[in-house]
């Protein structure tokens, strides 16, 4: 058996969730989230756990109880705590600010990349060089922090450019003068 599908899922106080066959609703202090799981687990609530269980011992069937398990893992863990990515900005010039709720950020181009608001994504600028991407999808946050990072993704000879928080940058070696 899976040993992440069979691990039961605590759904936290001021979270309500709601199961219709193959649907789970999940609504929370910071929104609300709905998924539709695969035909090959059912979902059950026993009090306050959520226990998602599979049809049959195939390997997809294993692998689609596990994948299925964490999503409403994710999803139950973001209308509770919330996920958020930092990143951070590397370069002389190179800079982040919010106006009216939109991110705009100056990265070495001849004009500002600008980043709209997004419905369930929230921004942070606490200081020029780190942005906050904040919301109650893990999917979401990770795909508008991909996007910001596509704008200069950071290079190997300086290091210039916008990187995850933690993100190791391989340095390579330039030319060498004669």
């Amino acid at each position: 058996m899976s040993r992440i599908g069979k691990l039961a899922i605590t759904i936290p106080v001021g979270v309500d969730v709601s199961i219709d066959g193959s649907h789970i609703l999940v609504k929370g202090p910071k929104g609300t989230l709905e998924y539709d799981c695969s035909p090959e687990v059912t979902i059950e609530r026993e009090d306050d756990k959520i226990l998602i269980k599979r049809s049959s011992d195939i390997p997809l069937h294993r692998s689609l109880h596990g994948l299925n398990r964490t999503l409403v893992f994710n999803m139950v863990k973001g209308v509770s705590e919330g996920f958020s990515k930092t990143l951070e900005i590397v370069g002389v010039g190179y800079r982040a600010s919010l106006k009216n709720g939109k991110l705009e950020i100056l990265a070495g181009f001849s004009h500002p990349v600008v980043f709209d608001k997004i419905p369930g994504i929230e921004f942070e600028v606490p200081i020029p060089t780190k942005i906050i991407i904040r919301g109650a999808s893990k999917q979401q946050v990770g795909e508008v922090a991909a996007k910001v990072r596509s704008v200069r993704k950071p290079e190997p000879y300086k290091g210039k450019g916008i990187k995850y928080e933690n993100e190791y940058i391989r340095r390579k070696v330039g030319k060498t003068a004669k």
